[in-house]
């Protein structure tokens, strides 16, 4: 429950963020900076204690589910746009990050696992470096796209000769160029790093196996680092005079490619991440198991004391299906769903022998 609330709490304050930057577009106010500056910087403040919680609290790896790995991208991000807008206060960079976080925490909150991953010490310090630099790569490419956004929006208004839009101050071409250009070689750096520690990672498991080359999230990973190196090396081969709406246009692509890499992750089987921490997620199969078991064996104790005696047996025999029915171990169907003549056995098939002579009464 807390989980929930956590973050709706930190999400709504991003929220109305978002809104306050929307007002822009529609009135004039003094005060709608510092509001605006405050719901952004409560809510980074409830999701930075919202992320130690989690990691206090889990058994696992701290901060290793993919529900983490997503909310401590939407976490850099913000900080992102914290930084850009107390450096350039009147410029509307909200409208492009902001539906971004929303975006990563709706993802984490709704279609990510929450369970985390094993504790392995010996591969903890090669998936921290495999995480931060994967959650950087995502940001990197994130900020690409919102600044390629803006500067289409930009080239738009210069061509047509149209004025600004009251409220949406965007900045000049050639900071937003330079921008989308080491958002490109910064992506590419930290995704490099990321394979490069994945695949040490990967020798080190202990559990599970190898991860196949095939598997989906190594494809799609494997794949956006291709494009990005080829994005990286086409954009240094422009000319100056047309390297701005190239290198924007190949932020846009980047953007395609982090969300096919992203939903692959989230929609397909995947082997990546290794073996879960049981102990916190979802998965009851282990748990399901232990408890048919314990129910077969109470099963067993109960049927152990019947005795023989007409009224005696009838009363064991009605607390035996009693028991069987309502006991709190959740039997699987096929095990406490017997027909009537399995269980209802003549007496002389659970009466027991007579007892030795000379043996214990």
């Amino acid at each position: 429950m807390f989980s929930g609330v956590g973050i709706i709490c930190f999400a709504a304050s991003y929220a109305v963020a978002l809104a306050m930057e929307v007002s822009r577009l529609l009135f004039r106010s003094g005060v709608r900076g510092a509001v605006m500056l405050g719901f952004a910087g409560a809510g980074l403040l409830a999701h930075t204690a919202f992320l130690y919680y989690r990691a206090a609290k889990t058994s696992g790896a701290p901060l290793s589910s993919e529900q983490d790995w997503y909310l401590v991208a939407a976490w850099v991000l913000v900080v992102v746009y914290l930084y850009l807008v107390y450096y350039h206060p009147q410029t509307s960079f909200g409208l492009f990050l902001l539906p971004l976080v929303l975006g990563l925490i709706g993802a984490g909150r709704y279609f990510a696992h929450a369970q985390p991953f094993a504790r392995e010490p010996a591969s903890k310090a090669w998936g921290m470096i495999h995480a931060i630099s994967i959650v950087l790569t995502t940001v990197s490419v994130l900020v690409g796209f919102a600044a390629g956004l803006m500067y289409f929006i930009h080239v738009r208004q210069l061509k047509r000769k149209l004025p600004p839009a009251r409220g949406l101050r965007l900045p000049s071409l050639e900071w937003l160029q330079q921008t989308n250009s080491r958002a490109i070689v910064v992506s590419l750096l930290t995704l490099g790093v990321g394979v490069l520690s994945g695949i040490i990672l990967v020798h080190y498991r202990q559990a599970g196996g190898r991860l196949p080359w095939y598997d989906p999230v190594v494809l799609g990973t494997m794949l956006m680092f291709g494009w990005l190196l080829l994005a990286a090396v086409g954009g240094a081969l422009y000319r100056p005079a047309r390297a701005g709406r190239r290198v924007a246009y190949l932020t846009l692509v980047n953007f395609v490619f982090l969300v096919i890499a992203l939903a692959v992750g989230l929609l397909l089987s995947t082997q990546h991440g290794g073996p879960r921490n049981e102990g916190e997620g979802t998965s009851t199969s282990s748990v399901e198991s232990r408890k048919a078991e314990g129910g077969a064996r109470g099963f067993r104790v109960q049927g152990s004391g019947f005795r023989e005696g007409s009224m005696n047996d009838e009363c064991r025999m009605q607390n035996a299906e009693y028991i069987i029915h309502h006991s709190s171990f959740h039997l699987p169907s096929t095990v406490y769903h017997l027909p009537s003549t399995v269980y209802r056995l003549p007496s002389i098939v659970y009466r027991l022998p007579p007892t030795a002579p000379g043996g214990p009464a």
